[in-house]
């Protein structure tokens, strides 16, 4: 039994529920969890060792986020959930955004809520599992000012009360592989900073921080603090699916840099590790040493990867020899088919192409020579 303490979340949350009804079959898909030495993701019921192999479906070829438009075009969803499964994708991670989630700093919005319980019955449907990445922040114009106005620690209790209402609406289900609690939190130096968002790219900001000033603390302190809060409130709703967060791979930058997130401090709530490798061209090896200082006996994803700043065959290159330290490769599909990008006759779209061919291509082989070779799919 779940015990809220805010009774408004707990009657918009149990609307919800009560709406969605049941979820029908679940296409025999079994919940996912770390193996009991730590080394590699199992099945819970058969204990089959299973490898993830996917993509983030962050936004569309506009530019728009899911929450953007899948109200108004959920056919445009289930469209492209089936394309996504049709590239040999068991694994979509998912982004949502906390001002679309959040009314109030205590009033989470139903109809988003029920919306992703829409979104977790169709990838049961679909035999996909889901990465539900939260709390992100990447447009600065969702951003409610209310939000962005708060101090560090009642800006911490909405996020999570964030966490809270959604695991509520994730928890039954086996299609939610894990819970990614923020995309790239960075935390700040020793001067405070003024603003929680950071980095921005096209005209989004994916890099946040979970605290302005260390006032006395260290970072791995901030650290350990929020990833405890954030996991609590998953916890407190959700006993059984994995918890990790994604972040940057600051070993690739600077040499002889350790895991923060994942250091012994602060990482024990987490379940597995996640982090975003794009490798440099004519670096693969460098991106694979990088690669190698977070493997800590845990679970490791690649949680993205795309050909950004390296040639497609050198990114082959270095999926083959990521093999033997992770556990799954979750890349980009942006909403067009391999099709669609070629018919678009500009030099991006032939890229995408190109790759998500090569993603197609790949993704039997790496669930057959990940590691040891005994992985299932």
């Amino acid at each position: 039994m779940i015990v809220y303490r805010n009774t408004r979340i707990h009657a918009a949350v149990i609307a919800v529920l009560l709406a969605v009804g049941s979820r029908g079959n679940a296409q025999s898909l079994q919940r996912i969890l770390p193996s009991e030495d730590g080394s590699h993701f199992v099945l819970a019921k058969s204990g089959k060792r299973i490898v993830m192999w996917g993509v983030n479906y962050d936004h569309d070829d506009e530019g728009r986020l899911l929450e953007d438009y899948w109200e108004r075009q959920w056919e445009t969803v289930i469209a492209d959930f089936r394309e996504i499964k049709a590239l040999g994708a068991n694994v979509v991670r998912i982004h949502l955004q906390l001002g679309k989630f959040m009314e109030t700093p205590d009033r989470p919005n139903k109809k988003n809520l029920q919306r992703l319980a829409m979104l977790v019955q169709l990838a049961e449907e679909t035999g996909l599992y889901l990465d539900v990445t939260g709390l992100g922040c990447y447009h600065k114009q969702d951003v409610p000012p209310w939000y962005d106005a708060l101090a560090e620690d009642a800006r911490w209790a909405v996020q999570a009360r964030f966490w809270k209402v959604v695991a509520a609406i994730c928890k039954d289900s086996p299609a939610v592989f894990c819970y990614d609690l923020m995309n790239e939190p960075i935390l700040p130096g020793r001067k405070p900073e003024t603003e929680w968002l950071t980095g921005e790219l096209g005209g989004k900001f994916f890099v946040q921080r979970i605290a302005l000033d260390l006032a006395g603390r260290t970072r791995a302190e901030i650290a350990r603090d929020w990833v405890k809060r954030m996991a609590s409130a998953i916890r407190d709703a959700d006993d059984r699916h994995m918890i990790t967060v994604g972040v940057i791979p600051w070993a690739m930058t600077f040499k002889g840099a350790k895991p923060l997130f994942y250091s012994p401090e602060v990482g024990q709530p987490l379940d597995f590790v996640s982090v975003h490798f794009y490798p440099k061209k004519d670096d693969v090896d460098g991106a694979l040493a990088a690669l190698k200082v977070y493997e800590i006996g845990k679970p490791l994803v690649i949680e993205e990867i795309f050909p950004l700043r390296c040639g497609i065959e050198e990114l082959e290159r270095f999926i083959d020899g990521s093999r033997k330290h992770a556990d799954g490769w979750i890349s980009f599909y942006w909403g067009k088919t391999i099709e669609e990008n070629q018919q678009k006759g500009d030099l991006k779209g032939a890229v995408i192409a190109q790759w998500l061919r090569v993603f197609r291509s790949l993704s039997p082989g790496v669930a057959r020579n990940a590691k040891d070779g005994k992985a299932d799919r």
